[in-house]
């Protein structure tokens, strides 16, 4: 069967696998849809990851449908749509290092149990929807780390597709007012569509006076200046300015949570963070939260179709890889099976 590896160091290539055979514990899924992430051209960019190194098998936010179950699986049945713990294969982190990658016809999930590494989802969620479970996970851990409370006022940086998860996340959460930061008005345009309460397009506004206005004066005698009332910032951008913008002026207490990936160092003045006593968290993967989130996407699968730019065929995953890698051509793009 056909499956994308890195093949090289920046090089994406077609792979001829054998389809996987299943034993009795063991249940085969065909793959129907498969999100690209950005850390898909970091591996290419590494050449793989050891100890696979050139030998890489891509794909790691899949949905799939069951095409064999073994003899001694239970609650599992042929036709089931399930999205996947891409986290808790036997055979390493598909596409993420591991034996198999979701940009493949077929994957085997060994010794399978439903809720441990698949879980099964209604049939009329669309695939390329089904497709987002994975990385809504990774943005709903960044919502639970940032312990949200009911009424709080929160601003996301990022309108990409951890950042607009993050919006339906601390909605779900109980979140009052959140404002959403980017500089791309086709993404800002998106945010509202889903359910953010205002936007500021940072390359244009002043983002601390624009949210005073929003969430309130939060300025105290120890922290003076423009301070706005807002309870927690999620930095879902990566670029340095963030995180300096929001410890600037962070009221007392707040939050700034760290979901992206920054590549630079970036540069903080602990002096002035220090009066306001800031909370900075960090947050990485899903320890709880990839079969949590599955249920807001099943209620509410049209707001999350929303994040999803771009569809292509299986056919054309290398086009699909490559446009991924273009700065500003796509949003979210999935790749679709037959």
């Amino acid at each position: 069967m056909k499956s994308v590896h890195v093949t090289g160091v920046d090089t994406e290539s077609w792979v001829e696998v054998d389809k996987p055979a299943i034993g009795s514990a063991d249940v085969l899924l065909k793959m129907k849809a498969c999100g690209i992430c950005g850390s898909d051209a970091m591996y290419a960019h590494f050449g793989g990851i050891p100890p696979r190194q050139g030998a890489t098998p891509l794909g790691h936010e899949p949905a799939a449908e069951i095409a064999e179950v073994g003899d001694d699986v239970e609650g599992l049945a042929v036709g089931d749509h399930v999205v996947i713990d891409t986290m808790a294969f036997t055979d390493g982190l598909l596409g993420s290092g591991g034996a198999q990658g979701g940009f493949s016809e077929y994957i085997v999930v060994r010794d399978a149990a439903p809720g441990r590494q698949v879980r099964v989802i209604p049939d009329h969620i669309p695939w390329h929807v089904a497709a987002l479970n994975e990385p809504m996970a990774v943005a709903y851990h960044a919502v639970n780390r940032t312990d949200p409370k009911p009424g709080d006022k929160v601003v996301v940086f990022g309108a990409g597709p951890i950042g607009l998860g993050a919006v339906l996340g601390y909605r779900r959460r109980g979140a009052s007012h959140i404002v959403v930061v980017d500089i791309q008005p086709n993404r800002l345009q998106t945010a509202l569509e889903i359910g953010a309460d205002a936007v500021i397009n940072s390359a244009e506004e002043d983002v601390a006076a624009r949210l005073v206005e929003l969430h309130g004066d939060g300025a105290t005698p120890l922290n003076r200046g423009i301070r706005p009332g807002t309870d927690i910032y999620l930095d879902a951008a990566g670029v340095s300015i963030v995180p300096q913008t929001v410890t600037a002026m962070a009221k007392h207490g707040a939050t700034l949570g760290i979901v992206a990936v920054h590549k630079k160092p970036v540069e903080l003045d602990f002096g002035s963070i220090l009066t306001s006593e800031l909370n900075l968290v960090w947050s990485m993967g899903y320890p709880t939260e990839i079969f949590e989130v599955t249920d807001d996407i099943i209620e509410n699968w049209q707001k999350y179709a929303l994040i999803v730019s771009h569809t292509m065929p299986f056919e054309q995953t290398l086009d699909a890889l490559q446009l991924a890698k273009t700065p500003g051509a796509a949003d979210k793009i999935v790749v679709t099976f037959d």
